[in-house]
């Protein structure tokens, strides 16, 4: 059972702590204790780390990483505003996991969360590649053969590593047969 008492705190006031441990950290070596001046600046990289990666969207990643669709459904629920509370890339991923748990159930929404990842941005070219292929599958579910191709060929550009090999294959095995 996840606990009720979790906030997440506003990408501006993560930087503002960050800038007042540092503060504090300087004030501690001016006062000749660098062990607690060391101690801050370290704990002061935790707020900047936070600002970057959202700690809702790691945790729905772990979720997702046990097959929990249900537990990383509800980490995502906990992002009340994703637009503001949100940097570019971190909203990119908020859509694509969002994507990734409705191409489960409902395919129409879960193609708008993967456009909207891809537009927004995603660090990863294998997330990037996932997602395309996630509309690739729309796209030939209703028998968008042109555009189920073109993305299919994007994905294979970005697969550098071949991981999605066998599922590209099943794909243009699906489209011969449209």
């Amino acid at each position: 059972m996840q606990p009720n008492y979790i906030i997440m705190f506003h990408r501006n006031i993560k930087l503002i702590l960050t800038g007042l441990l540092f503060a504090t950290a300087v004030w501690q070596f001016t006062e000749s204790n660098i062990g607690n001046g060391i101690f801050l600046i370290l704990v002061s990289l935790l707020p900047v780390f936070l600002y970057f990666k959202n700690e809702f969207i790691l945790m729905a990643f772990l979720k997702l990483r046990k097959q929990d669709f249900v537990g990383a459904k509800s980490w995502l629920d906990k992002i009340t505003n994703p637009e503001t509370a949100l940097v570019r890339k971190q909203q990119g991923y908020y859509n694509y996991l969002n994507g990734i748990m409705l191409s489960q159930t409902n395919l129409i929404q879960a193609e708008k969360y993967f456009k909207k990842a891809i537009e927004l941005g995603l660090n990863m070219d294998m997330d990037l590649a996932v997602a395309k292929l996630n509309l690739a599958g729309v796209a030939l579910s209703r028998r968008r053969k042109l555009e189920a191709t073109n993305l299919i060929n994007e994905v294979k550009k970005l697969d550098k590593q071949g991981m999605l090999k066998d599922q590209i294959n099943l794909m243009r095995e699906q489209m011969k047969k449209i």
